[in-house]
């Protein structure tokens, strides 16, 4: 299985913004083969002195694939390059991490 934490920081205000094109770009990705979980998170808000807040422009996607060439598909899917058009201007900075479980 591959994890991925995508961090997402949107340009100041426009976080919803981007939500909303990635909600309505959620079951082309759920349908995709290998797609295990691909969602959206945000900070809890005041959750106390434990807590590390991303801040009120970012978000968070927890994605699991089933293998490396599951996400590989995912990232040249036709519907992912018309999400990262409608969202590359709204977008502050991305950070990937691609992830596997430890043994």
């Amino acid at each position: 299985m591959i994890h991925v934490l995508a961090i997402i920081t949107a340009k100041p205000g426009k976080r919803e913004e981007i939500l909303g094109h990635f909600r309505a770009n959620m079951p082309a990705v759920h349908a995709e083969d290998g797609c295990i979980e691909y969602g959206p998170a945000v900070d809890v808000p005041e959750f106390g002195a434990i807590q590390t807040a991303f801040g009120p422009d970012t978000f968070v996607v927890i994605e699991k694939w089933a293998d490396e060439a599951a996400l590989k598909a995912h990232g040249a899917a036709p519907h992912m390059a018309a999400y990262a058009a409608k969202t590359r201007p709204l977008i502050e900075t991305r950070v990937i991490h691609v992830l596997k479980p430890a043994a």
